[in-house]
C-alpha cells in the first residue's frame, strides 16, 4: 500500500476576496479522507490562464490527485474549461448527452436558452465527461502520466452531486491499495487544551509513530482526535480506539462523547435517550439554539419549539415573567433566565425548558451589566440547573460562544441533573 496525495483548487476572484466562503474543500477534504487519501494542499486562486496554468503545472509535480472546483459557468469570466483544454492539448466539440441534458433543463423551466447556455455542452476531447444532474456545466476528468485531474462546477450542490455519483465510486475503483486512514475522538467540555494535554501528556508521548494526536478548539470544548495510518485498517481501529478509551477514562469528567457528532446532535440523542421534549425561551442569542438544533434531522421528535423573548416586554407579554421580578434583579439577571426556563415548559408544554438573557453590546438592554455577561438556566422534572458567565469576544462570538454553553448545559442537565 501506498499514500496518495491530492491536492484541491478553488478558482475564483470571489473566494480570493472573501466574498463567498469556500466550503467546496473542506467538504471535498472530508470525503477524500474517508477514502484514505492525503490532503497535501489546498488552494483558492483567481480564474485566470495564468494563475490555471501555473498552479497545475506546480501541483502535478507532486499531487496524484488534482481537484477542481469553480470557472466554469457560461459568462466571459470562467475560463477553467478553455484553460483544461489547453493544457492537455485537445480542443473543444459539443458533447450530445450533455447538449440534450442542458436543453431538457431550460424546456422543463420554461425559460429560453441562449447561446451561452448551449457552451456549456462543448467540453475538451482529451476528457472524461462527468454528468451534472443538477446543473448544466458537467464535470470533466483528464488524465496524465498516471495521475488525474477532475473539474467541477463551484455550485456546492452540483458539484457533491458530481462527487458523490461518480469521482467517488471512481476512486475507489481506481486506486483499491490505498493506505488506510482511521480517526477516533473525544470530545471534552469545560477545560482548555493545555489543561487536557498535561492531564494525558504520558499517554501522549507513548503513542506510537503511526497514531497522532489532535487538539481542536471551539468555544469552551475541544475535540481530541486521533489518527492512525497503515495497511491493515482492522487492526488500526483496535489500536485507536485502545489509545482513545485510555485517554477518556483519564479526563473522564470533561467528555461529553466518543462520537464525532456536532453538540446539537448528542444533545437531541439525549433527550431521546431520556424520552424528554426541550422547549426554548432565547433573548440574547435570538433564535440561534433553536437553529442549531434543527439543524439535525428528525429533531421534531424532542424539540418543541422557541420563544425568541428579546425585548423585555416580549419577556412579560409572551412568556409572563412577573414585571416585578425583572424590575428587582434586572433583566439580565439568574432570576430571569430561571423564569424564562420554566416559561418555556409551561408555554410551550415541553418537559426541559431552557432559558436565556444576557448582554452582548452597551446599547442591548437598560441593563446595567457588564457587556458579556450571560445567564443561562435549565428547568424540568422539579429541578433547576442555572449558572453566570462573563464572555469577552465581540458580538457575533459571544453569540456563538453562548449558544455553545447552552447546548452544554442541556446535555448536562439530561445526563447529570435528572435521573
Amino acid at each position: 500500500m501506498h499514500s496518495l496525495k491530492a491536492v484541491i483548487i478553488t478558482i475564483g476572484d470571489e473566494l480570493l476576496i472573501g466574498q463567498i466562503i469556500d466550503t467546496n474543500s473542506a467538504w471535498i477534504a472530508q470525503q477524500l479522507n474517508l477514502l484514505g487519501i492525503d490532503i497535501c494542499k489546498r488552494i483558492a486562486i483567481a480564474d485566470t490562464k495564468e494563475a490555471i496554468t501555473n498552479t497545475l503545472h506546480s501541483e502535478l509535480a507532486n499531487a496524484d490527485i488534482v481537484l477542481i472546483t469553480g470557472g466554469l459557468g457560461p459568462t466571459a469570466d470562467d475560463v477553467t474549461k478553455p484553460v483544461l483544454c489547453d493544457f492537455f492539448g485537445g480542443k473543444l466539440i459539443v458533447n450530445e448527452a450533455v447538449l440534450a441534458h442542458v436543453k431538457g433543463i431550460f424546456e422543463r423551466r420554461g425559460r429560453p436558452m441562449l447561446a451561452r447556455n448551449l457552451m456549456q455542452a462543448e467540453v475538451p476531447d482529451v476528457c472524461t465527461v462527468l454528468h451534472n444532474a443538477q446543473g448544466t456545466a458537467p464535470g470533466m476528468l483528464f488524465e496524465q502520466d498516471d495521475k488525474i485531474v477532475i473539474s467541477m462546477p463551484g455550485v456546492p450542490f452540483e458539484m457533491k452531486g458530481i462527487m458523490t455519483d461518480a469521482v467517488l465510486p471512481l476512486l475507489r475503483n481506481k486506486y483499491e491499495q490505498v493506505q488506510a486512514i482511521v480517526h477516533c475522538n473525544i470530545l471534552t467540555f469545560g477545560e482548555g487544551e493545555s489543561f487536557l494535554a498535561e492531564k494525558i501528556k504520558d499517554i501522549e508521548n507513548a503513542l506510537p509513530s503511526h497514531i497522532q494526536l489532535a487538539y481542536l478548539p471551539s468555544p469552551y470544548a475541544v475535540k481530541l482526535r486521533l489518527t492512525a495510518h497503515g495497511s491493515n485498517e482492522q487492526r488500526l481501529r483496535i489500536e485507536t480506539e485502545h489509545y482513545r478509551n485510555e485517554i477518556a477514562q483519564r479526563v473522564a469528567a470533561n467528555v461529553i462523547s466518543l462520537e464525532d457528532l456536532p453538540l446539537e446532535q448528542i444533545v437531541g440523542n439525549a433527550l431521546l435517550a431520556k424520552n424528554k421534549y426541550l422547549g426554548l425561551a432565547e433573548s440574547c442569542t435570538g433564535g440561534y439554539i433553536a437553529h442549531k438544533i434543527t439543524q439535525v434531522n428528525g429533531s421534531s421528535r424532542y424539540f418543541k419549539g422557541c420563544v425568541v423573548s428579546y425585548a423585555t416586554q416580549c419577556k412579560i407579554d409572551i412568556l409572563g415573567i412577573d414585571p416585578v421580578l425583572i424590575k428587582s434583579h434586572g433583566v439580565v439577571s439568574e432570576a430571569v433566565a430561571v423564569a424564562m426556563a420554566k416559561a418555556a415548559c409551561q408555554q410551550l408544554r415541553s418537559d426541559i425548558g431552557l432559558g436565556i438573557t444576557g448582554i452582548f453590546s452597551a446599547s442591548d438592554y437598560e441593563d446595567q451589566s457588564p457587556v458579556g455577561t450571560v445567564f443561562i438556566a435549565v428547568a424540568g422534572n422539579g429541578k433547576v440547573l442555572a449558572k453566570q458567565y462573563q464572555l469577552h469576544h465581540d458580538r457575533l462570538q459571544n453569540k456563538e460562544t453562548a449558544t455553545q454553553i447552552a447546548l452544554y448545559m442541556i446535555w448536562e442537565f439530561l445526563t447529570k441533573t435528572i435521573v
